[in-house]
């Protein structure tokens, strides 16, 4: 049982320099990795600055109280869609009063009533 752990023997204990470079190695793809985390977040840092800049650019040139260009026309009042299409014939303003029919509505039933 060895208690000291294997980096802090010495060299000709160790096994070799096949260790040696496995740690070297494992030493620079750190770093490799590490500054590609670092170049990632400034490129993103950098992106979002951008974006923040050309966004304060539009919303200071933009007219706060722009008027309309082209005037908004009246509403109808009544929404007569078939009608503007053509399906349905024009309708008259006024409905024109209906013709009382004469004589009872509902036929009649029975013997008639004779007056006297």
């Amino acid at each position: 049982m060895n208690l000291i752990p294997s980096n802090l023997r010495p060299a000709s204990l160790r096994g070799g320099d096949a260790q040696v470079d496995a740690t070297k190695a494992e030493g620079v793809y750190r770093l490799k990795v590490g500054f590609l985390g670092l170049g990632t977040m400034i490129l993103l840092v950098g992106v979002a600055d951008i974006i923040m800049d050309r966004a304060q650019q539009t919303e200071d040139t933009a007219v706060p109280q722009a008027a309309p260009t082209v005037e908004p026309e009246p509403e109808p009042t009544q929404n007569n869609a078939l009608e503007n299409a053509g399906v349905v014939p024009d309708l008259p303003e006024e409905a024109e009063a209906e013709p009382v029919p004469e004589g009872p509505v509902l036929p009649e039933q029975g013997e008639p009533i004779e007056e006297e």
